[in-house]
């Protein structure tokens, strides 16, 4: 009996190493260096949009190969028998077969339509290679958010640990009180009260910890199941760009290098090119051509023989009328809509962009006064903490008092990690407003 009782406590101790061995293995370490690496280069948005690059470039590539003929090398076979009329207009019968071998070689060359197709192709892919940097500075900034939210989550379970530590030292020492008859036991329940939802706090930053940490993962396509911890023990603000630069330069610097306003004119020249395909193209003639190179055999009856080698050669230029060519009003009016919604389209991101750095700018100085604020609280939070303390230890102090006391330090840590991880993602914020992130390729 005492040996399965044994056998059975061994089991249960194993079974509660490996699952802390196993913990320890999936908890990953990462930094924020790291994950502004890993989502430039490994999160799924960024690779999607180096695909459509590739895409556009393709794309391009066959844009141009309408300017080269084709091939079509082979063999054609020809029989007669019957009735037949010759150049003349004679009607009589015949009998007779021929066939053909060699490389027949043809151009139908629309120029002006592949020329102006070319350009645009040309400036979809310019407008391609815009929005894989757009994607990718987008990618870079929410792994910064990320990994602000991970460190904030973690510093909030840790200023949840210590409040939950300092609550149930108090709950056990008014306990011991009680048990003593020297403290109300309704004061101890308080106390138990207040120590039981600090512990609650903790579950529930543990709980937004791990999922900020899954979130951080699924952004930088690590394992979801690995369980990362940031490297930062503690937030503390950044200081990633000037705080006194004036609003202006940010937006001048902003207009002048987010790949969104490239991509928006590399669009609107490509509907322009499209729509000169519809005014200018049709003006430019379309060249024809056709060469046949190799030999002819045959002759009447079933004869096979007489090959000899034989050339064919014709050359067109004319122009194309209707749809798809001159007058063609409606393909016409098409191509210009697209232009007037696609200017009008980079018109609104540009004011998208003024507004983002202004709302940024803002953000980041509001948060400046606001640390300042919550750090003088904390202080006050602190010493009013610390007086308390120093009341109740002489005996003048009531549990309420000292319930409160913790209660309001415990926000106002609380309050101060939340505003500096907020401060770090407004600066991110307005880096990504203003163009500051820069290429990364």
């Amino acid at each position: 009996m005492k040996l399965s009782v044994f056998s059975f406590q061994f089991s249960v101790a194993a079974l509660v190493g490996c699952v802390l061995v196993a913990n320890a293995e999936t908890n990953q370490p990462i930094d924020l260096p790291t994950a502004l690496k890993l989502a430039g280069a490994q999160n799924l948005d960024v690779q999607i949009a180096r695909e459509r690059l590739r895409e556009a470039q393709a794309q391009h590539d066959a844009a141009l190969y309408n300017f080269f003929p084709w091939v079509t090398p082979g063999v054609a076979y020809r029989r007669n028998d019957g009735r037949i009329q010759d150049v003349g207009g004679t009607v009589f019968d015949a009998s007779k077969q021929h066939y053909t071998l060699g490389a027949n070689l043809e151009a139908r060359l629309e120029l002006g339509e592949a020329w102006f197709k070319a350009l645009t192709a040309k400036q979809i892919a310019k407008a391609a290679d815009h929005a894989l940097e757009t994607q990718r500075q987008e990618s870079v900034f929410n792994a910064a958010i990320g990994y602000f939210d991970l460190v904030k989550t973690r510093a909030t379970a840790s200023v949840a640990q210590d409040a939950a530590r300092v609550a149930g030292d108090y709950a056990d020492q008014l306990q011991r009180g009680v048990e003593l008859g020297l403290i109300f036991k309704g004061d101890a329940l308080r106390a138990r009260g207040q120590a039981e939802r600090n512990q609650l706090a903790v579950q529930q930053a543990r709980e937004q910890q791990r999922i900020a940490a899954a979130r951080l993962a699924q952004l930088l396509r690590l394992d979801p199941s690995v369980d990362l911890v940031p490297v930062d023990n503690e937030l503390l603000p950044l200081t990633l760009t000037t705080t006194n630069t004036a609003l202006d330069s940010l937006v001048a610097q902003a207009l002048a290098t987010r790949p969104e306003l490239k991509q928006g004119e590399a669009l609107t020249s490509a509907a322009k090119q499209s729509y000169a395909a519809t005014t200018v193209g049709p003006l430019i003639p379309s060249l024809g051509a056709q060469a046949f190179l190799g030999g002819l055999g045959g002759g009447r009856n079933n004869n096979a023989g007489d090959f000899g080698g034989t050339e064919n050669m014709a050359l067109t230029l004319g122009w194309r009328l209707g749809p798809g060519g001159l007058w063609d009003t409606p393909r016409r009016q098409t191509a210009g809509a697209r232009l007037a919604a696609t200017t009008l389209t980079a018109d609104k991101i540009k004011d998208n962009i003024i507004q983002q750095v202004v709302e940024a700018h803002t953000r980041t100085h509001s948060l400046i006064a606001q640390l300042a604020t919550l750090k003088r609280a904390l202080a006050t939070a602190e010493e009013a903490f610390r007086l308390t303390r120093e009341r109740k230890e002489r005996g003048f102090g009531v549990v309420l008092e000292n319930i409160f006391a913790e209660q309001e330090l415990t926000r106002a840590r609380s309050d101060y990690v939340a505003a500096i991880a907020e401060f770090n993602k407004a600066q991110y914020t307005l880096q990504l407003a203003s163009g500051g992130l820069g290429s990364g390729r």
